[in-house]
């Protein structure tokens, strides 16, 4: 497992951008796949994106696509949710996760991934 921490919530107004940060100690985000995931009030936790360890693949939720884009700073060892056009719909509570499994990649399996950070908020008003 990893240690996963998570930056850059905030609120913004709808239309508006964030970034997400996820930064990781230990193993190196090469080695595993990660990726971000997010849980509204009363709603069951979904995958939004990810990447596959050892390859370039990503996966963004269709929600997402074309809005969202998920990617990596190895020398940093952190992974990044750069969010624009964003909705009220958006609102959530995001995470950061890792599959160290380096098995098949399923990024919509959520207990597929073994490593959660703590959460990050985000607030988007119409």
């Amino acid at each position: 497992q990893v240690q996963l921490v998570e930056s850059g919530g905030g609120l913004v107004q709808a239309g508006g951008s964030l970034r997400l940060s996820c930064a990781a100690a230990g193993r190196t985000f090469n080695t595993y796949s990660v990726g971000w995931f997010r849980q509204a009030p009363g709603k069951e936790r979904e995958s939004v994106a990810a990447f596959a360890w050892g390859t370039s693949h990503t996966y963004y939720a269709d929600s997402v696509k074309g809005r969202f884009t998920i990617s990596r700073d190895g020398a940093k060892n952190t992974v990044y949710l750069q969010m624009t056009s964003l909705k009220p719909e958006d609102t959530a509570v995001y995470y950061c996760a890792a599959d160290t499994s380096r098995g098949l990649f399923m990024p919509t399996v959520l207990g597929r991934f073994d490593s959660w950070g703590q959460g990050t908020q985000v607030t988007v008003s119409s």
